[in-house]
């Protein structure tokens, strides 16, 4: 028998399924948590094989949304969306029809990008919404946020690095980063830059071509799983969800796991098999929240230098996280799980005073 949602006992305040029959949307908008404030998350436009599967991934999505919006020190809860099709056959009407979705939330959920969808899909939404984030700037928006996505993973593999080898410094150091796409790419140019040897391997032949053409440098594995058993000292996902399994847990051959791929843990187990190995993961939705934290931004009229300023935070919270890990002899994503718990308790009681 399937798991209802509410079976899992996942802390989610509220899941809505959105359907438009003529301009084919069907969606999913997961609520985890308004106790920091508004919940905000992305839209995933994807193919998925079945409703259950959407469902599986708005969930648990929304749910590293509250985790990561909170050790962003941001006053925001967490949700995620997903609409499931094909984002090549998305039309104007069906992302409107979305929006009109987001709208009847009254604000309790607020939409931004994720993959398969861009700004100017935002702007699209936005026309029903005024919950709407991550627009181009000709909308008043930040535009893209993969570049200060990707310059938050790589300060977080610079805390990595300090706590593992006692420098920050990436020279000389062997970094696998699977997946070249926007971030991907982005990240690859901050490690070139640091003087790192920089593997690169992503199923799209020409995301590798044009990583390559700004670098020549750069190796290229022949596939993720060659990638994995390779001598590196970092590994870097940046694809989709589900990167670490307990597969890769055994062959694994880095000391360090830091890249901007959401839910990259298969299962809780997994980080700690990585963790008995001497195995470092810096949490993805601490490490990735550059782009969450830009975003976020538009609701106070943006401003990229005190963005960027706030995305250099992600360097002392990953310290700290893996601080926490070592007095407390605990795997890093539990040290930072528990660090977002508390964030969420403290504030959430204090504005239970306050409303009370």
């Amino acid at each position: 028998m399937t798991e209802g949602v509410f079976d899992r006992d996942s802390g989610h305040e509220q899941v809505v399924f959105c359907q438009d029959p003529p301009t084919g949307l069907r969606a999913i908008i997961a609520v985890h948590s308004t106790v920091l404030g508004p919940a905000l998350g992305g839209v995933r436009f994807h193919p998925y094989g079945s409703e259950q599967h959407a469902l599986d991934d708005a969930l648990a999505l929304s749910a590293g949304m509250s985790y990561k919006n909170a050790l962003a020190q941001l006053d925001l809860g967490g949700g995620k969306a997903v609409i499931i099709g094909d984002p090549a056959a998305k039309s104007e009407a069906l992302l409107r029809a979305y929006g009109r979705f987001v709208q009847s939330l009254g604000g309790r959920y607020i939409t931004a990008c994720d993959v398969g969808t861009n700004v100017g899909d935002m702007d699209l939404i936005a026309r029903e919404s005024e919950f709407v984030v991550g627009r181009s700037a000709d909308s008043g928006g930040a535009d893209d946020p993969s570049g200060l996505t990707a310059y938050g993973v790589y300060l977080g593999m610079r805390a990595a690095a300090e706590h593992v080898w006692g420098t920050t410094e990436l020279r000389g150091r062997t970094v696998g980063v699977a997946g070249v796409g926007k971030v991907g790419r982005i990240l690859v140019g901050h490690l070139v830059d640091a003087g790192a040897r920089v593997v690169v391997t992503d199923v799209s032949e020409s995301a590798v071509q044009r990583v390559r053409a700004q670098h020549a440098e750069l190796e290229v594995a022949a596939d993720t799983a060659a990638l994995v058993a390779s001598d590196l000292d970092v590994y870097a996902p940046c694809a989709l969800g589900g990167a670490l399994s307990e597969e890769v847990a055994e062959t694994l051959r880095a000391t360090v796991v830091c890249g901007s791929a959401n839910n990259q843990l298969t299962h809780a187990g997994v980080g700690r098999r990585l963790h008995e190995r001497g195995i470092w993961f810096a949490p993805d939705y601490l490490v990735n929240s550059g782009g969450v934290i830009q975003v976020s931004e538009e609701r106070h009229g943006f401003d990229h230098q005190r963005a960027t300023r706030r995305v250099e935070a992600i360097f002392d919270s990953t310290g700290d996280v893996f601080a926490l890990a070592d007095r407390e002899a605990v795997p890093p994503v539990t040290a930072a799980g528990r660090l977002a718990e508390r964030r969420m308790t403290d504030i959430g009681r204090l504005r239970g005073i306050m409303t009370s």
